[in-house]
């Protein structure tokens, strides 16, 4: 049974900012450069990572993506683009055939994320 996603951040405080501020993701748990999040994301401090694994990680490695869904894109990379964050896209915001909008954008650790507006059916 899948519990969590853990992703590995440079900034365990900033990347807490990011994930509340654009996705409203709450801190339930702070355990020793874990932190876990609401919705089952796990937030690692690289160096913990580095240290357990003998491993650098690689931002921007696009080996993933965590997917989100949002009804205002459009408020989403206001927040984005504040000038509070580091921006980059992997995907400008593009609009698909029936109307749902798309962008790929990265966390301040160089993790890929993708939302989308939720599918009407």
């Amino acid at each position: 049974m899948l519990k969590n996603v853990l992703i590995v951040v440079d900034d365990i405080e900033k990347s807490i900012e990011f994930y509340r501020d654009l996705f409203g993701l709450q801190v339930v748990l702070k355990n020793e450069g874990n932190v876990v999040l609401s919705e089952g994301l796990v937030l690692q401090d690289a160096s913990l990572w580095e240290k357990t694994l003998d491993e650098i990680p690689t931002p921007f490695n696009n080996m993933m993506e965590l997917y989100f869904e949002d009804f205002d894109i459009d408020g989403l990379l206001v927040k984005y683009e504040s000038g509070k964050y580091f921006v980059q896209y992997a995907t400008e915001l593009t609009e698909l055939a029936g109307g749902q909008k798309l962008v790929r954008l990265y966390d301040p650790s160089g993790n890929l994320i993708e939302v989308r507006t939720p599918l009407m059916l």
